[in-house]
């Protein structure tokens, strides 16, 4: 093979590059890991989570991916995140991994949540994410987390599933905050997401099924600080999903924020191409800090 001078020069910058840069991001995290729910079996079925689990199919294992901040900058508090995907899919990669390096780099140790899909059985999911608290609390001194500093993260339909823990979880198992994107919040067929609706609780739900689940509902001075996002221009799931949340959270004097940035449409996660990405890790960063 022949090398000129550009391809040298290239190489070069390239490798300086990965030598540079690697350092940067391992300053942040220390290791990541998985680790699977229900060793001792599952307490519940969705019909499919008998079979070979395979992520192509939906037919997810139940289990949490650790991301351990360096040593140096860990403050103990943890966020674990449920990715969205209207109780049919996850989309664990920009609205759950992608997000690692940002709450790393603060000192928060932060767990990405692949839950089981309903299917049928509306309490699969829920399961899960309540267990996935469980294991973090069991594992908080190995993993040099505050077992009382543990916060739910939620993207869409995932902010569903992060917002009926903080609603309906007993107190063993309560988060200390929430974080929501585009969060589904009722399941009010007036302004839900019905895709979201009809997964979980099938179309033809009983009225008091969906306010069992409209978590507008269900708010308590006991339920946890919120933190809530959406985009004006959202069509998937309409800003009054946050709002009436948000004004039922300020009814039971729970602190909490609403931002509703100018556009941006659903979905946008940790993507950079979103408008206001920037300004939204301002803000929640901020609201981090201040408890």
């Amino acid at each position: 093979m022949k090398f000129t001078m550009r391809t040298i020069t290239t190489s070069f910058i390239f490798l300086t590059f990965i030598v540079i840069c690697n350092p940067i991001f391992a300053q942040f995290t220390e290791k990541e890991f998985d680790v699977d729910l229900w060793a001792n079996g599952l307490p519940n079925t969705n019909g499919i989570d008998h079979t070979p689990f395979d992520d192509n199919i939906q037919n997810y294992k139940p289990s949490l991916r650790i991301f351990l901040p360096s040593k140096e900058r860990a403050t103990g508090r943890v966020i674990i995140a449920c990715p969205g995907g209207a109780y049919g899919g996850l989309a664990y990669r920009h609205e759950g991994y992608d997000w690692a390096p940002f709450f790393n780099q603060l000192g928060i140790a932060y767990a990405v949540l692949k839950y089981r899909m309903p299917r049928g059985n509306r309490e699969v999911p829920f399961s899960d994410a309540e267990e996935a608290i469980r294991l973090v609390k069991e594992k908080a001194k190995e993993w040099s987390i505050n077992p009382v500093d543990i916060g739910i993260m939620g993207s869409s339909a995932g902010g569903h599933l992060a917002s009926t823990i903080a609603t309906h979880t007993k107190a063993d198992l309560r988060p200390a905050f929430q974080v929501l994107f585009y969060p589904v919040i009722t399941m009010d067929k007036a302004f839900t997401h019905i895709g979201s609706h009809d997964n979980l609780l099938k179309k033809d739900a009983s009225k008091e099924l969906e306010d069992m689940y409209s978590n507008e509902k269900h708010v308590t001075d006991k339920t946890p600080r919120a933190f809530i996002v959406f985009s004006d221009d959202d069509n998937v799931v309409p800003t009054p999903n946050g709002v009436y949340y948000y004004l039922a959270l300020k009814k039971n004097r729970v602190p909490a924020s609403i931002f509703i940035y100018p556009s941006g449409r659903h979905g946008w996660g940790y993507k950079g191409d979103f408008k206001y990405h920037k300004e939204m890790l301002q803000d929640l960063r901020a609201w981090l800090d201040s408890f």
